[in-house]
């Protein structure tokens, strides 16, 4: 009797569900869906021996490969270092805390643009830091190694901010447990903090990797934009709308979504056996 009447009262805290379900499926459907749904439409007007020959052909594949590698590997970074930045953030205080704090989210506020042209300026090969790397015959600027760099600058927030939260709420009396228990600070780590931090770690590499995957700003003025060597795919497609070719750009990102969807899927599963195995 006490359960069912918990349940009522749980129904009962919003009221209007159907209504207010049908507005969240609209307001979805008219932002995500049918947007979605209308590069696919658009695309199949080609015909699939023309879709083929468009997503298919070399440049397509480099421009993809150069934007999901150098994505990835801009996420990939930006877990370790945002997870090393979040630890010091939450569990040591020193002068200039909130301020470095604050810095991390400088990215969001950013335009993409000037993130560009401040990148691009600095890792020139007469720039401030690639001043230093150019004799050693290290370009950055114009090659696939700025794309990491610009897309590290603008996803690094994502890890940071979706870990903090998870380290505040871990209770330092785990810790101290463990090391009265005899281990390690790596055994500490690694059995008792990592767990409860890995859903999360997942999840900001997931943003980051999204975010990454989808710039276009920041990018363009330090990539250099050379076909087959730093072109990404966001500015390929732009180049085939410039050109008319709106059922090419649709096919290309036709492709990049389904790839994209499927790398989230198999990372938010990843996330969901991470959860449960925490849990169990």
């Amino acid at each position: 009797m006490t359960s069912q009447l918990l349940r009522i009262k749980q129904k009962s805290v919003i009221p209007g569900f159907g209504i207010t379900m049908g507005f969240s499926l609209l307001y979805l459907s008219l932002l995500v869906l049918i947007p979605i749904s209308m590069v696919f439409f658009r695309s199949s007007s080609m015909g699939l021996e023309a879709f083929w020959e468009t997503v298919s052909s070399e440049r397509v594949l480099a421009s993809l490969k150069i934007s999901f590698g150098a994505s990835f590997l801009a996420a990939a970074v930006n877990v370790v270092f945002g997870v090393l930045f979040a630890w010091v953030l939450e569990r040591y205080t020193f002068p200039g805390r909130r301020f470095i704090d604050g810095l991390i989210d400088l990215p969001f506020a950013l335009p993409t643009a000037v993130a560009g042209i401040s990148l691009t300026t600095l890792y020139a090969e007469n720039g401030w830091i690639g001043q230093f790397f150019a004799p050693m015959g290290i370009k950055i600027a114009y090659t696939p190694l700025g794309i990491v760099i610009a897309l590290i600058f603008i996803s690094f927030p994502f890890v940071v901010r979706t870990v903090q939260p998870v380290l505040q709420s871990i209770d330092l009396e785990m810790e101290e447990a463990a090391a009265c228990l005899g281990a390690t600070r790596f055994q500490t780590f690694y059995k008792v903090i990592l767990p409860t931090l890995l859903p999360a770690i997942i999840t900001g590499f997931a943003l980051a990797f999204a975010r990454a995957l989808g710039e276009y700003g920041s990018v363009v003025f330090i990539a250099g934009n050379m076909p087959m060597v730093t072109e990404i795919t966001p500015l390929l497609i732009r180049t085939k709308l410039e050109q008319y070719d709106y059922a090419g750009a649709t096919a290309i990102a036709a492709v990049m979504l389904v790839i994209s969807f499927i790398m989230l899927l198999f990372i938010n599963l990843t996330q969901w056996w991470a959860s449960n195995r925490d849990k169990s």
